[in-house]
């Protein structure tokens, strides 16, 4: 038998709540899938598997995580979780630790990883708003760590890039999503390029 001469493309792994799953518009529309286009187009060979679920908190992400980082094997973890977790009022240790949990077996199979950081509505207290945009500044000092501070920084205030939930980005949003984590993903990829 005669080995490929090309060895499959790496793997880039998006671990998402319905912010990257494209609640609510079409999944080509997404910026998961706009990420595959820009790869293409700029010349990077990658696939980028997307394992974002609608609804999903940091508990049943890192309960899936074990399986996927087995099957993909990923270059690249895209960690964007928490956000359901806050809406929830879940304890903010708990999505600590499972993050947390999450970077570390990322890191034992090499995987670099990129940490998109979520922001609660003002209506959930200053205590909870603090400690809850506590758990990414803390972990984002990890070494080796690419942080992006607030997924939605440029779409949540903007009525005409949200859904009607005032939630969920639209189509019009999600490249200003991509937008945000770029920057960050770029450097990675020449490492693995």
């Amino acid at each position: 038998m005669i080995a490929s001469a090309q060895a499959a493309a790496p793997t880039i792994l998006v671990m998402g709540d319905s912010l990257s799953a494209g609640y609510g518009i079409k999944v080509q529309a997404s910026w998961v899938a706009l990420l595959s286009e820009r790869l293409k187009a700029q010349g990077y060979d990658y696939q980028v598997v997307n394992a974002s679920v609608s609804g999903e908190t940091s508990s049943g992400a890192r309960n899936r995580f074990p399986a996927l980082l087995k099957t993909h094997r990923p270059a690249i973890v895209i960690l964007e979780i928490g956000a359901n977790d806050g809406l929830r009022a879940l304890p903010v240790a708990q999505m600590r630790d499972n993050i947390q949990a999450m970077v570390t077996m990322a890191e034992k199979q090499h995987a670099l990883i990129v940490l998109v950081g979520i922001q609660m509505p003002p209506n959930y207290g200053e205590a909870y708003l603090r400690a809850f945009a506590g758990v990414y500044s803390e972990l984002s000092k990890t070494p080796h760590i690419r942080f992006v501070p607030f997924f939605l920084k440029d779409v949540a205030l903007n009525d005409s890039l949200m859904q009607a939930d005032n939630i969920h980005p639209n189509e019009q949003g999600q490249p200003y999503l991509l937008d945000m984590v770029w920057p960050e993903l770029k450097p990675l990829l020449k490492q693995n390029h």
